[in-house]
């Protein structure tokens, strides 16, 4: 405000006239120019930093993290350090907001380590076999019974061998139900959604914990059903309309599915013992999740970074957030330029929605002979006509933690400041998995 400029108290705008006519209406963004800003600014910021290097912009994860809140509509967010990978950004997540509450860690290895480190309110999200671990797990439930780390499990066989590794209980290990949310059609034969637990309904739900409560050195304090084909599989892919709409006519009918049978476990389960959580859902689907009466809490970690994986939904829109950059060191010919590294495929069944994306500057794509390889990456475009030696090309990972495992730092940017340099797991000399 300058100086010549008059303000006015609070209730002096109250006593206001309202406008005669409603104000213009804010134009949509232009991507083009947004992508031309977001190039820009990355070039002031890393101007004097040598790549290869990985950063987060943090003014694309608060935004992306007020999304998750609003969509969460009041139901607290438990993190999934899978999709972070920096013990750093995991704790500034956790500080962000009281809607942020606990970790859905990966591994009990890992859940340990951040136990060590200070943090709690920790879930493994998978079934572990790693005996040492589940001997330390003994010990430190025998000091804090109450809020030790909690283990997943969905079979007797799975009871027994931890049993078995833990050795000498002083006190009972708490445990949570992996639940099987997949959606069957033509009575069964044809399965959507993650192979996960093999727990599936009320009846095979409630049997379960009654032998979880027989067994002595357990209790059962929470239940973990994840409706993978709705919260990890995007309904409006660019060129495939009716891919996309087949996608939505199958989310709306496994929502339906979803919504009554997790209900109905919940329901037999309480019967059997008293649940401290229920946890539900991923970044995809956190407002179907959180509408759920039966569900406590929503698990979500890739919303923060916005991987490629999520530039696909009708319902949200993310900011990308975590990207790398790679130096051009050779310029082949018109129309190509390469770069060093990159080879950073993501998980999953193997094809070219695996292979990173270009991101900046705008108009550059892989080359389909090529793709990202393993010391080269080339890129073709008019943008690459632009490049020259030294230059940077900006990309974006497909999966949202897994580029953690790819670099020791990250650089924290904040406008065009970079911030903080953090560790990731694998600067901290940690690989879970």
């Amino acid at each position: 405000m300058t100086g010549s400029e008059e303000s006015t108290t609070p209730e002096e705008e109250a006593q206001a006239p309202a406008p005669a006519v409603d104000p213009e209406p804010t134009p949509p963004p232009d991507p083009a120019r947004a992508a031309t800003e977001a190039y820009e600014r990355y070039e002031r910021a890393f101007e004097d930093v040598q790549a290869p290097f990985a950063f987060v912009d943090l003014d694309a994860v608060w935004f992306n993290a007020a999304d998750m809140l609003r969509r969460a509509a009041g139901k607290p967010i438990r993190i999934a350090s899978k999709s972070v990978r920096s013990r750093a950004v995991l704790e500034r997540l956790l500080d962000l907001d009281r809607g942020f509450q606990g970790t859905l860690a990966f591994t009990l290895a890992e859940a340990l380590w951040l136990w060590e480190q200070g943090l709690r309110d920790l879930l493994v999200a998978y079934p572990t076999t790693d005996r040492a671990s589940l001997a330390r797990l003994a010990r430190l439930t025998s000091e804090e019974p109450d809020a030790a780390p909690v283990l997943m499990v969905d079979s007797i066989e799975q009871l027994e061998f931890i049993e078995n590794a833990a050795g000498a209980f002083a006190a009972p290990l708490r445990v949570a139900m992996d639940i099987d949310l997949s959606y069957r059609l033509l009575a069964g034969m044809i399965k959507i959604g993650p192979k996960r637990s093999p727990v599936r309904t009320p009846e095979a739900a409630a049997a379960l914990a009654m032998e979880i409560r027989e067994h002595k050195r357990f209790t059962l304090v929470g239940l973990m059903a994840y409706e993978g084909q709705i919260a990890g599989v995007g309904d409006s892919i660019p060129g495939h309309p009716l891919r996309s709409a087949a996608i939505r006519l199958m989310q709306r009918g496994s929502a339906r599915d979803v919504h009554e049978r997790r209900a109905e476990i919940v329901d037999a389960v309480s019967e059997v013992a008293p649940l401290e959580f229920i946890n539900g859902g991923g970044t995809g689907s956190i407002e179907l999740t959180a509408s759920e009466g039966a569900v406590t809490e929503v698990a979500a970690g890739s919303g923060f970074y916005a991987p490629v994986l999520f530039d696909h939904y009708s319902a949200f829109s993310l900011t990308p957030a975590a990207i790398f950059a790679l130096p051009v060191v050779r310029i082949p010919g018109r129309g190509v330029a390469t770069a060093l590294g990159g080879g950073y495929p993501a998980s999953g069944a193997g094809g070219d929605d695996r292979m990173p994306v270009p991101f900046l500057p705008s108009g550059l794509k892989l080359d389909s002979f090529e793709g990202a390889g393993e010391v080269q990456t080339p890129v073709r475009g008019a943008a690459a006509d632009a490049l020259e030696i030294g230059d940077r090309i900006y990309m974006r990972h497909v999966k949202a933690g897994e580029l953690c495992e790819r670099f020791n730092r990250l650089y924290l940017l904040a406008g065009d400041t970079i911030r903080d340099e953090v560790l990731t797991y694998r600067g901290e000399g940690k690989a879970f998995l």
